[in-house]
């Protein structure tokens, strides 16, 4: 089945063309959508009159509503809405944005906000927005009712009002999860005592609690265990704590297949939280099967394996290592020949095609591309990868600028993709 796509041929007058939109069999992604005009780029929509900038609504809320309508423009056009929203990812540069585009999500969706995940980071890919929304949604077909689910001890954030957990075909959709209380605090759990110098650390604590007492229970309240666990995208605060978070994960995961991608970020709703994980699971029995999917790639390129489940292919985020165990074009005497966004990018297409083709797919099929890069002008570079090897398909990416610096040293990019197997 081919892809049914949405797309601008150049975005903002340039020769980058943007997909706005997918569909792929029930399945429609909606991905990096900020405030600003895509033919033009200008930002004017949400300035606000020219004389009387802060007159009605804020800055933030217009941008939250200009987003939001123009995702459901897009669904309509394959005929659904946001009330078949399945998964809501959004990144703000700014923590002040948040309050204004929960008003927004409330007037926009109503009583039903699919399960939600926010991330504090450095910028948007728009200098001058201060939200990026990703949204995947699915048709309204039948078997592929919504069903919302709240598990006793795995609340949304009172302030966010969003649905922690939902079903969808054999699908189960986690929002993220903080080491949070039932007053949204952090779990003292999950918490090295203020008077300890020692007796563990922020990060495992956090991590060991985020498992047991978060994803496990929402798991299992959605009829799913942890052994469905399909793909899981985690932000951590400080590249340092890598390696604890991944020593805890992967005694957890050690014989459960679950695609892993691991993203520096700068902040998040809880203070004293510095850990976010989301999670896509099959429910207990379903007909779709986990298979791994291996191609000849250097060992340190990701955290975690390539999972397929039917007719998605979820690659563990990839970095451009060599096979020398190195992030190529990290450094070069002759800083104006520095081409490290193409150069990475380049390798890790190339890595993503042997994915696929391991899998008996394409990147042809590529519905949802997220960049994470601590410059975003290496975006430039990227695109140009993309149409080097691609030609001109419309590319379904949204692209944030994280905290520097990247895990693997010399690093510009990391790459996570979600591509469907026809």
């Amino acid at each position: 089945m081919a892809l049914e796509v949405k797309s601008i041929p150049h975005l903002a007058g340039t020769a980058t063309s943007y997909a706005t939109a997918i569909k792929a069999g029930p399945w429609i992604f909606l991905t990096g959508h900020e405030a600003y005009d895509l033919e033009t780029g200008s930002t004017d929509a949400v300035s606000g009159p020219p004389g009387f900038p802060l007159f009605g609504k804020s800055r933030y809320r217009r941008e939250g509503d200009l987003i939001l309508e123009r995702l459901n423009a897009l669904l309509n056009e394959f005929g659904s809405d946001l009330s078949h929203g399945v998964r809501l990812d959004q990144y703000y540069p700014t923590p002040a944005a948040v309050e204004p585009y929960h008003h927004s999500r409330r007037a926009n969706f109503g009583d039903y906000i699919p399960p939600s995940t926010s991330i504090v980071m450095e910028r948007c890919f728009h200098p001058e927005t201060a939200i990026s929304t990703s949204l995947m949604a699915v048709m309204p077909e039948p078997g592929y009712e919504i069903e919302r689910v709240y598990p006793k001890d795995v609340q949304a954030p009172s302030w966010s009002g969003f649905v922690p957990a939902i079903t969808c075909n054999e699908f189960v959709f986690i929002a993220g999860q903080m080491a949070t209380n039932a007053e949204d605090g952090l779990d003292a759990r999950a918490h090295v005592p203020d008077h300890a110098r020692w007796g563990g650390s922020e990060i495992r604590k956090q991590t060991h609690f985020l498992i047991d007492h978060k994803l496990k229970p929402a798991l299992e309240s959605a009829g799913s265990s942890l052994e469905q666990s399909v793909k899981a995208q985690v932000y951590i605060e400080g590249v340092e704590n890598f390696p604890d978070f991944l020593d805890v994960w992967q005694t957890a995961f050690e014989k459960i297949p679950c695609a892993l991608s691991v993203v520096p970020a700068k902040s998040y709703g809880t203070v004293g939280g510095i850990i976010e994980i989301n999670l896509l699971a099959l429910k207990s029995g379903a007909t779709r099967k986990k298979q791994v999917i291996s191609a000849d790639l250097p060992d340190m390129v990701s955290y975690g394996p390539c999972v397929r489940v039917g007719e998605l292919l979820f690659p563990s985020a990839l970095m451009a290592i060599s096979q020398d165990g190195a992030i190529i074009n990290a450094k070069t005497s002759l800083d104006g020949l520095a081409q490290a966004g193409f150069a990475q990018a380049n390798l890790i297409f190339r890595y993503a095609e042997s994915l696929c083709a391991a899998a008996g797919t394409n990147m042809a099929n590529l519905v949802r591309a997220q960049y994470f890069t601590a410059e975003v002008r290496e975006f430039a570079g990227i695109s140009d990868a993309f149409r080097s090897r691609y030609a001109d398909a419309p590319h379904p990416f949204v692209c944030v600028g994280v905290p520097s610096p990247l895990p693997a040293p010399g690093a510009a990019i990391i790459a996570d993709f979600w591509i469907y197997v026809p």
